[in-house]
C-alpha cells in the first residue's frame, strides 16, 4: 500500500514569543509538575486546548512558588495559522486571572526563550511603611519595618555589579557539578518607590533562589546584623561565611527579559 504521507500537507510551525504577567501567590513555580498548579501547566493546557494539539512552552527562566512576573518571556511553537495577534487573543480568553499575555511577537526560528536571552531584569519590593502589613500588600512585598542604613544598601548593590562567583547565593545541587557559579551583574542599585525600597538587578544569568539570597543578606547588613565585609566574602565563595536566610518568595517579580533586536520578525 502506497504511504498517505504525501496526501496531506505538512503544518508549517512558526516560533512565537509571550509575554506573560502572572501573581505566582497560587502557583508552585514555573516548572510544569504532575500533582500542582504551575504556570507552564496552565499554559500549555490553554495551548492545547486552543490549538488542538500538545504544544510546549519554553520559558527564559523557571520562577520559584511565590514569585511573581510582569515580563516572563515563553517560546511556543504553533501552526502558521495563528498569528501573534490571535494567539494573544484566544489565550487571554480561557487562562486563568492570575495570568495574562501581555505582548505577543513573531520570532525567528532560532529563538531559544532560554538559550538566546542576553539579560534577565528582577526586581525586590521592600515595604517601609506601616501600611505595608496591610493583607492587600503582603501578597505583593515583604513588610519590613525596621530600620536600614540606605548607605549600606548602596554598598552592597555597588559590590554586586560585575563577574563574580554566587555559589554561596544558591541553593545547592541545582546547577551542574561542572557549573562554576559565575553571573555578569550588569546593574545593580536600590531605589525609593511610594510604600519602600525596590532592590532592581540586571545578569546574564541567574541561579536558584540567587535574588532572594542576596536581598536577605543585604537586609541583614543594612540593619547591622552583619558587616558589609560578610557579602565580599560571600562573593569569594571562599566558604568563611554564609548567606543569611532568603527572602520571601512574595516580594521578587521577573520584570523582563532582553534579546537581539534580530531575532524578532514583528
Amino acid at each position: 500500500m502506497a504511504s498517505l504521507t504525501g496526501m496531506f500537507p505538512r503544518m508549517v510551525q512558526q516560533t512565537i514569543q509571550l509575554v506573560l504577567e502572572y501573581d505566582g501567590g497560587g502557583f508552585s513555580g514555573w516548572q510544569r509538575q504532575p500533582d500542582c498548579r504551575t504556570i507552564q501547566g496552565t499554559l500549555e493546557a490553554a495551548l492545547g486546548q486552543i490549538c488542538s494539539e500538545p504544544v510546549v512552552a519554553i520559558a527564559a527562566g523557571r520562577t520559584d512558588a511565590g514569585v511573581h512576573a510582569r515580563g516572563q518571556a515563553v517560546g511556543v511553537k504553533v501552526s502558521e495559522r495563528w498569528n501573534p495577534i490571535e494567539l494573544r487573543r484566544a489565550l487571554n480568553a480561557i487562562l486563568p486571572d492570575d495570568v495574562w499575555v501581555a505582548r505577543s511577537h513573531l520570532m525567528r526560528s532560532e529563538f531559544h526563550a532560554r538559550y538566546s536571552a542576553l539579560s534577565r531584569r528582577y526586581q525586590y519590593h521592600l515595604g517601609t511603611d506601616d501600611c505595608s502589613k496591610s493583607p492587600f500588600r503582603r501578597r505583593w512585598e515583604w513588610s519590613l519595618t525596621r530600620p536600614l542604613s540606605r548607605e549600606l544598601l548602596d554598598g552592597c548593590a555597588g559590590a554586586l555589579v560585575g563577574d563574580h562567583c554566587f555559589r554561596a547565593f544558591a541553593v545547592r545541587g541545582t546547577a551542574p557539578r561542572d557549573d562554576m557559579h559565575r553571573c555578569a551583574v550588569i546593574a545593580a542599585s536600590w531605589s525609593d518607590w511610594r510604600h519602600g525600597l525596590v532592590f532592581g538587578i540586571e545578569a546574564n544569568r541567574f541561579l536558584h533562589h540567587m535574588v532572594r539570597f542576596l536581598v536577605g543578606t543585604m537586609i541583614d547588613i543594612a540593619g547591622e546584623r552583619r558587616p558589609l565585609s560578610d557579602l565580599e566574602a560571600l562573593l569569594r565563595a571562599d566558604g568563611s561565611k554564609i548567606t543569611s536566610p532568603p527572602a520571601p518568595a512574595r516580594g521578587l517579580f521577573l520584570e523582563t527579559i532582553r534579546y537581539a533586536p534580530d531575532l524578532y520578525l514583528t
